[in-house]
């Protein structure tokens, strides 16, 4: 296990040394709130292993973090009465591993802004890729996997 990183914000909230508002702790993630929300209720799960890319968290430890962002997914739809609830990984601001667990009010509560094209009530779908592109990417990605 890599030991923890001296100036990461987030080892230092897995150890106790930085206050947050924790939702989940066990032996190998912790769950607490954003300090920036998307929307009231935006959680973040982190390995308390210190992996900067979600890509390099070892197998076990990525489906921790899902199984307890999901637990945390379920208890949102309760709170909140919202039909979805996403998740997704960043990475942007903390190279730490982190899922972000956001219950989605609005179509747009995690939609890239090059997709709001068409104002805030609508939802400008991508453009969609010719039938041969997509077989091209699918069987590079099945390659690489």
């Amino acid at each position: 296990m890599q030991e923890p990183v001296q100036d990461c914000l987030f080892c230092k909230i897995a150890a106790g040394e930085v206050p947050a508002h924790i939702l989940h702790e066990d032996a190998h993630v912790m769950a607490f709130l954003d300090l920036h929300p998307i929307r009231e209720g935006h959680a973040l799960v982190i390995p308390k292993q210190h992996v900067i890319w979600f890509e390099d968290l070892p197998e076990p430890l990525a489906t921790r973090v899902t199984t307890v962002a999901q637990r945390i997914a379920r208890a949102m739809k309760r709170l909140y009465s919202v039909e979805r609830v996403s998740m997704f990984y960043t990475g942007i601001h903390v190279p730490h591993a982190h899922a972000h667990v956001v219950p989605m009010y609005h179509v747009h509560d995690v939609t890239s802004q090059v997709y709001m094209t068409e104002g805030a009530d609508s939802y400008a779908t991508p453009p969609r890729l010719a039938p041969e592109r997509m077989q091209e990417i699918a069987s590079g990605l099945r390659a690489a996997l």
